[in-house]
């Protein structure tokens, strides 16, 4: 790939790819009537990018009483059920896609997701797509430490065989942008629900909505590094 182009692309899942979140909070939502609690759009929405088991213990707190491990998995289920029944594409992302398949740039699902959910929505991208878009999937299961921590990130670098430098991230939340940006990536910041802090992005965007591949290219043209860390 010419050195005008990035070379590969990150992509986070929820919120970025599809706009999930309110399914993760209708779960979370559920989960905690479940044991005669209740559950504030503000609590909701402040676990957007966050690790699941660190929003399993912060469900706990609000009266949850179930082990972590099961938490994570009722509410990964639920959300997985969902979008099973209806895919939440977020505007301009199947047009990129289109583009860097075009282009032969190589793309990674990076996500704190379980995996059954990151590989549900890879299944539903290749039907969407005619054939896989993803090269590399890192999921919340592959990590010691999840975003803000910059692992997921370099795993996804490392699992394409790419430096991070050389790569553009798409984030939808501070915790995911914080990870993109300190591994090293040029982090573009794509704001839904909540909103993303200007240090943990390069530029940030409304949308992927009439952004294509020239328009990646040229923020990682503008802002990588000239030395890979």
């Amino acid at each position: 790939m010419s050195a005008q182009f990035p070379a590969a692309v990150l992509f986070d899942m929820d919120g970025t790819i599809i706009d999930s979140e309110p399914y993760w909070m209708i779960a979370e939502s559920e989960l905690v009537e479940e044991f005669g609690a209740t559950w504030s759009a503000e609590q909701a929405y402040a676990l957007v990018g966050s690790g699941l088991w660190d929003s399993a213990a912060l469900l706990q707190q609000a009266g949850v009483d179930m082990p972590a491990d099961d938490i994570v998995q009722r509410l990964s289920q639920r959300v997985l059920d969902q979008v099973a029944a209806a895919v939440p594409w977020r505007p301009g992302v199947r047009e990129l896609f289109r583009e860097l398949l075009d282009a032969d740039i190589p793309c990674a699902l990076v996500t704190m997701s379980l995996r059954m959910n990151a590989e549900a929505l890879a299944h539903a991208v290749a039907r969407e797509m005619g054939q896989p878009v993803f090269r590399a999937i890192v999921t919340g299961d592959d990590v010691s430490e999840p975003k803000p921590n910059p692992e997921a990130y370099l795993k996804g670098a490392l699992a394409l065989g790419v430096a991070i430098g050389d790569c553009v991230a798409l984030e939808d939340s501070s915790y995911g942008a914080a990870s993109a940006f300190s591994a090293g990536a040029v982090t573009i910041g794509i704001p839904l629900h909540v909103e993303i802090a200007r240090d943990y992005a390069h530029e940030l965007w409304d949308s992927l909505e009439g952004r294509g591949l020239e328009s990646l290219a040229e923020t990682w043209r503008s802002h990588r590094r000239e030395t890979t860390p």
